[in-house]
């Protein structure tokens, strides 16, 4: 096709041969407020002319029977080479049945989340072990005890802090995990975690150890996290290295035997603070867990029925007998709060000026010129009698933990004929075996038959004779042997 005169006149109406003279001339009669200059080449494609001048490129089309328009931008700001290749690009999408719309808005979308992606992973790749530790912790609390979840939130404390026992002008260390706190969560790698293993294996292999537990675990819930699995791809904690630093742990054998059950019991008996002489009685008689017995709270204990209402850690609650011994322990101790095993919440002045006085003797070997303080606590429930349980060990020439006693119970059953499963069940100790788990269902009664039995036969070997048809009437009669 000849090329058109640089003069010759423009067909409005119908498609022209664009190019630089053409749309150069090209103006829109006064009559009109604006003409089309239509594209012989790329269908849909022209230039808007109007009465003022502008000169604007258009694409037009229908979709799915749909009028599409779409502005190109000004000429000659947007070329004519521009112009149609943007065209050819709308043509093509719009001849499948695309809506172009449709597709950038897809485009942006997917845009917004490349950029939200990238943005969230500079964000975690800053985030540090201890971040991730705080909100490991949080979405795990459901799960524990108070116990655990407190000893999970401060694994890796700072230290630096007056002890709330021992030593007066000493502070507190760091935590096991507080050399990891501030690092990056990427950084803390299996090297990283085998050199941190090496260095606190040296002072406190048995803390260390656990909180080498508690690390395993927190990375691999991590891994289980969709914010985190692209942080941590493997668990850096479970290495051989790392294993073999803190070595197996010995397994507790402090057990009390039939025959230092006298001698337990006298020194026990003995302790100044009726509370906690009470409360160490009751964990040997009852095989509960240290914090079972010290959380007891009065509305806990059904002295009309005889029964206790215990904290489990595996089924939440579980019903053990109140047996006459336990139930006479019980009754001398004195109402104060709503804990059994209760203290004082709050020292005076002069208490905490008496209770140093006193300790600074002690540890001269010297007798204190001023009485026991009381046993307190902010939580106005006995908290450590460690310390109390450890000296009327050493009287009675014993080693014995508080877990020692619950270890002493079951290990003292052995010596009557009882089902190993009833003990099992007063202590709270899981099911074993298909039957226990899912046929046997004992009643409280039943357990009171058989705990009463391991409660009278304690008392004898610790030669102590206990009247429990006296007490069971509001008399109490218990004589030392």
């Amino acid at each position: 096709m000849a090329r058109p005169s640089k003069t010759a006149s423009i067909d409005y109406k119908g498609p022209n041969e664009l190019t630089h003279g053409l749309l150069d001339r090209a103006a829109c009669p006064t009559e009109l407020p604006f003409v089309l200059v239509r594209d012989s080449d790329k269908k849909g494609l022209r230039l808007r002319v109007t009465k003022a001048g502008g000169k604007h490129w258009q694409f037009e089309t229908r979709i799915k029977g749909k009028l599409f328009t779409r502005a190109l931008g000004e000429w000659p700001a947007v070329s004519i080479e521009d112009a149609k290749a943007e065209a050819h690009r709308l043509r093509g999408l719009t001849e499948q049945g695309t809506d172009p719309r449709e597709k950038e808005r897809q485009q942006q979308a997917e845009m917004v989340a490349a950029s939200a992606a990238a943005k969230s992973e500079a964000i975690a790749a800053a985030l540090t072990f201890g971040e991730a530790w705080s909100a490991y912790v949080a979405d795990r609390k459901p799960y524990w005890g108070d116990w655990q979840y407190q000893d999970q939130l401060t694994l890796g404390d700072a230290g630096g802090l007056k002890p709330k026992r021992g030593k007066p002008n000493t502070l507190t260390r760091a935590r096991p995990l507080h050399k990891l706190m501030g690092m990056r969560l990427v950084d803390v790698t299996s090297e990283v975690v085998e050199d941190w293993a090496a260095t606190e294996a040296k002072t406190r292999k048995s803390v260390s150890r656990r909180a080498h537990s508690c690390l395993k675990t927190f990375f691999s819930w991590c891994m289980e996290q969709k914010q985190y699995k692209y942080l941590v791809t493997t668990n850096p904690a479970k290495t051989k290295r790392a294993k073999e630093v803190f070595g197996t742990p010995s397994v507790r054998a402090d057990v009390l035997q039939r025959e230092q059950l006298p001698s337990w019991f006298a020194h026990v008996r003995q302790i100044q603070n009726p509370v906690i002489s009470a409360y160490l009685q009751c964990l040997l008689l009852t095989g509960a867990r240290r914090e079972e017995m010290a959380a007891l709270k009065w509305e806990d204990v059904n002295f009309q029925w005889n029964g206790l209402d215990l904290k489990d850690k595996i089924e939440g609650r579980r019903a053990v007998p109140l047996t006459p011994y336990v139930r006479s322990l019980i009754e001398g101790l004195p109402r104060r709060n709503e804990w059994v095993f209760s203290s004082v919440e709050l020292l005076s002045q002069n208490e905490k000026t008496a209770l140093r006085r006193a300790r600074y003797h002690e540890r001269k070997g010297q007798a204190a010129p001023v009485g026991d303080v009381a046993t307190r606590s902010a939580s106005g429930r006995l908290v450590d009698p460690s310390n109390a349980h450890r000296k009327a060990c050493a009287a009675a020439g014993l080693v014995l933990t508080l877990h020692g006693l619950r270890r002493s119970f079951a290990s003292l059953c052995e010596w009557l004929d009882i089902p190993g499963g009833i003990s099992a069940q007063i202590q709270g100790h899981a099911p074993q075996g298909v039957r226990e788990q899912n046929y046997i269902r004992r009643p409280l009664d039943l357990l009171r038959v058989h705990h009463e039995k391991i409660e009278a036969w304690i008392l004898e070997q610790a030669e102590i004779v206990f009247d429990a048809k006296a007490a069971g009437a509001g008399g109490l009669r218990v004589v030392a042997g």
